[in-house]
């Protein structure tokens, strides 16, 4: 392969893209009007919004337990290893 074999490699890929990247008219014309999204009443907002938390909401949780677990597993073993004798 010659550096003219590249070289024409690399101006076709990029006549390509120029090619792919650029809308012709009918294009335009034939593109569909986006619709406006109507505002959600305060009872939709609310359960929309409790949606959007769900995902924080249950990592919190399970983030919790596993707090509480070590915090109690490190108990138990402060307690077994600091029993007091004799008592």
């Amino acid at each position: 392969m010659g550096v003219l074999d590249l070289y024409i490699g690399y101006y076709f890929s990029w006549v390509g893209v120029l090619v792919n990247t650029c809308m012709r008219f009918f294009e335009f014309s034939t593109l569909k009007p986006i619709k406006p999204i109507k505002p959600l009443n305060p009872q939709q907002a609310h359960v929309a919004s409790l949606k959007r938390n769900v995902d924080t909401a249950k990592k919190a949780y399970k983030a919790e337990k596993n707090r509480q677990k070590i915090a109690s597993a490190q108990q138990q073993i402060f307690n077994a290893t600091h029993k007091k004798i004799g008592a």
